[in-house]
């Protein structure tokens, strides 16, 4: 039989307690544990576990829906397992595998869950977690059967020499591992230390997203700090490699540089926020998010504009809700002459009488010159939610006036042509 180390490996046991006299029996009662299991977890997932109305779960839910079926199975594996014990007076090495392999389904979910945490929602974050486990139950497979042995030697067999430095492939893949490892872990913790601050609702939102930027930065620092001499890095080559980076910040990455550093001083100023309503190079929009390259800013159209962060800084930049988000808009309309215009602009003000008009200051109106084929009017009102479009306000608005004026006998003229012919029409057949 094959051994790992000083313990028999899991496929060796596993086919030995096949071949055994009670060897079925302990299999039947292991799948039994397994149904039981699955039935149990089905009842819990639709009683704890509905999925949220954002489909996104938060890292301890998600990771307790992870964790019911295999921890209740190996649960019920082992109860059956000292069940056997008492009574055929003697352990069950299946059963005890069997406690094994759903031990490790519990641990490669747990790492999985982790590793889809840590990384930013998205298609990539849900395909890495089935790669993960993927490659973890192989890791698995091959120490069971104990083909490990042999991949590790194959491994250290490829080598090659670098300056004085003698490295093999074995050395390549471990290193890979542990800053893969180190990294995940910082932007695990990076993101509970983000959602933590995000929901600090008494802080303002911008502090909030700079207290998560610098907690993200720090921790990838510390990460690769930490990462590079378990690989086997001296950290003396980060000065040479801080002196390329000064040399490439000065010429080619200037700018990525100035967009770093525009967005901190955009957070920590707070002269952009979240859903301001900005202009910026006659595009108008609302800001719906702030990275630390740019600024995003969605459009009534529904484009999303990315807009950098030291356009922000170096331009002109108007914000339409820096100190108050209502916005203030003007509704021309013409009525004939001959028309009582007190009752015309008392008319307009009513019409203004809409939820999502301010009423303090009131809406205004006004006469604003006579025209050639009417006085022109214009009613002035503050929208307290101009996110939410002004067309459909002008449409309703609109359409009250014209209702009013209709009730009161007030008409908005139009322009008429008259069309005069002077002298005799030439005949057909005339020069």
């Amino acid at each position: 039989m094959l051994e790992h180390g000083t313990q028999p490996l899991t496929f060796d046991r596993l086919m030995d307690a096949l071949q055994g006299p009670t060897g079925w029996l302990e299999l039947g009662i292991a799948a039994a544990c397994v149904v039981l299991a699955y039935v149990l977890s089905r009842r819990i997932y639709a009683r704890w576990f509905v999925a949220a109305p954002d489909g996104h779960w938060s890292f301890g839910k998600y990771l307790g829906y992870r964790l019911v079926f295999p921890l209740s199975a190996q649960l019920l594996t082992q109860l059956a397992g000292l069940g056997w014990h008492v009574a055929m007076h003697g352990k069950s090495q299946l059963l005890v595998v069997i406690a094994m392999l759903l031990f490790w389904l519990s641990l490669i979910r747990v790492l999985t869950a982790v590793v889809r945490h840590a990384l930013p929602t998205g298609r990539f974050e849900r395909s890495s977690e089935h790669f993960v486990a993927m490659l973890l139950w192989l890791g698995f497979v091959s120490w069971a059967t104990g083909v490990d042995v042999v991949v590790l030697d194959w491994l250290e067999s490829i080598s090659f020499r670098v300056g004085k430095n003698q490295i093999n492939l074995l050395m390549i893949l471990s290193a890979l591992v542990w800053v893969s490892v180190i990294m995940v872990a910082a932007m695990w913790v990076s993101k509970l230390i983000e959602a933590r601050v995000m929901r600090l609702t008494e802080v303002d939102l911008n502090l909030r997203l700079v207290f998560s930027k610098l907690s993200r930065t720090l921790l990838i620092v510390v990460a690769v700090l930490v990462a590079l001499p378990i690989v086997g890095i001296d950290l003396t080559v980060l000065s040479v490699f801080g002196g390329a980076l000064g040399v490439g910040l000065g010429f080619g990455l200037q700018k990525i540089a100035s967009n770093y550093v525009s967005g901190f001083i955009i957070l920590l100023e707070r002269s952009i926020r979240i859903g301001d309503r900005l202009m910026v190079e006659n595009r108008t929009g609302y800001v719906s998010k702030i990275t630390s390259r740019y600024v995003v800013l969605k459009t009534a159209d529904g484009s999303e504009a990315l807009v950098p962060n030291d356009t922000l800084i170096a331009s002109t930049v108007v914000n339409q809700s820096y100190s108050d988000k209502a916005l203030w808009i003007s509704l021309p309309v013409q009525v004939a002459y001959g028309t009582d215009l007190p009752a015309a602009l008392a008319l307009l003000r009513q019409a203004a009488e809409h939820p999502r008009v301010k009423q303090d200051p009131a809406p205004a109106s006004f006469v604003v010159a006579f025209a050639d084929s009417g006085i022109n009017l214009e009613l002035g009102i503050w929208v307290l939610d101009p996110e939410n479009g002004m067309l459909s306000l002008r449409s309703d608005i609109n359409l009250r006036i014209w209702q009013l004026f209709g009730e009161h006998g007030i008409d908005i003229p139009y322009p008429q042509r008259e069309v005069r012919v002077v002298g005799e029409a030439v005949g057909a057949g005339g020069m």
